[in-house]
């Protein structure tokens, strides 16, 4: 597959402290096989308005001198609540069945973190990640005892059956008919995790990722979401990144924290290191995409699917959300 990366610089300016007035946003709901051609007109017009609402969400935000914390949290939110994505409501069964949601957030500014796994009851895991980073001494929690503590922190608990759709109840079905003949997932490979990267108008960096995991995913299996510096991660001093694919490699490589590295220490544009880092990932076999932004304002998209659901807002006035990889 072709790597597909694109960077924006819009909002920065030559003045240093222009720049920190500038606040950016990026957002992702997933990687994988999208196509022109294999998405009907309405599946393409859901998706985007469910995008473009989840932008609007974290541009609130930060357009009244709000945090990126806030920012970020607030736009994954609006995804898990979309059926769309595969994040809260939504999210793939493992092979027993089961929604298990995953999520991670991080603060950029001191490198505080919050992570949840296999959620089960709780309605927005992104807010638990959040709660586990603001009110408990840990950084991740999991299974029964995460949603034990989410509920306990008085955040929304719901049926297990809330997170029911009949599309994801269908691709099990079929995953499974798929797994006789030898394949070990989702045949689609679509890779449904959102996620939110923004940088506000004091500085500073958060990001936020949110998952239901890979369809027909077996034995408590966690992916990268979750996992701090792999899936997620935020620094001041480097970038913030949100990634979305294949999580065993993006385990492997840390992918989100070796991103912000390059960039802190290699002193790479953060372009240079999201493709870089992609392209580790592509290496051992893994596919996917990652968001970044930079502590200038300056962003990416790196991708090696044919397609990334993503968009971008800026205070500058850019507002946009794409699908295909031919879209720039």
């Amino acid at each position: 597959m072709t790597s597909r990366s694109f960077v924006f610089a819009e909002g920065f300016h030559s003045s240093k402290a222009n720049a920190m007035q500038d606040w950016t946003l990026l957002i992702h709901g997933g990687a994988g096989g999208m196509e022109r051609g294999k998405m009907t007109a309405e599946q393409d017009a859901a998706q985007r308005a469910g995008l473009s609402a989840a932008l609007k969400a974290g541009k609130v935000v930060l357009a009244s001198g709000g945090s990126a914390l806030d920012a970020v949290e607030a736009a994954v939110k609006v995804l898990e609540d979309d059926p769309g994505f595969n994040a809260g409501r939504g999210s793939v069964f493992t092979y027993e069945g089961v929604n298990e949601l995953d999520a991670a957030i991080m603060d950029g500014r001191n490198r505080a973190a919050g992570a949840v796994a296999g959620l089960t009851r709780t309605r927005n895991p992104i807010s638990a990640a959040r709660a586990v980073m603001e009110k408990s001494p840990h950084v991740m929690l999991q299974a029964p005892g995460a949603d034990r503590f989410a509920r306990e922190r008085g955040l929304d608990q719901v049926d297990p059956a809330y997170f029911r759709t009949e599309e994801r109840w269908q691709q099990l079905q079929k995953m499974k008919e798929n797994a006789k003949t030898g394949a070990a997932f989702d045949a689609e490979v679509k890779y449904g995790t959102v996620g939110a990267v923004a940088k506000d108008v004091h500085g500073n960096l958060a990001s936020a990722t949110s998952t239901g995991g890979l369809t027909g995913k077996r034995w408590g299996r966690v992916g990268d979401s979750p996992v701090i510096g792999a899936g997620t991660y935020a620094d001041n001093r480097g970038c913030a990144v949100s990634a979305t694919g294949s999580g065993e490699f993006y385990i492997r490589v840390g992918a989100a924290h070796e991103i912000c590295a390059r960039m802190r220490f290699g002193k790479e544009d953060v372009q240079a290191a999201t493709d870089a880092v992609q392209a580790e990932v592509k290496a051992l076999g893994g596919a996917g995409g990652v968001i970044a932004v930079a502590p200038d304002g300056t962003s990416a998209f790196s991708f090696n699917t044919p397609g990334m659901y993503r968009g971008r807002a800026t205070s500058g006035g850019a507002f946009a959300v794409h699908i295909y990889g031919d879209e720039k």
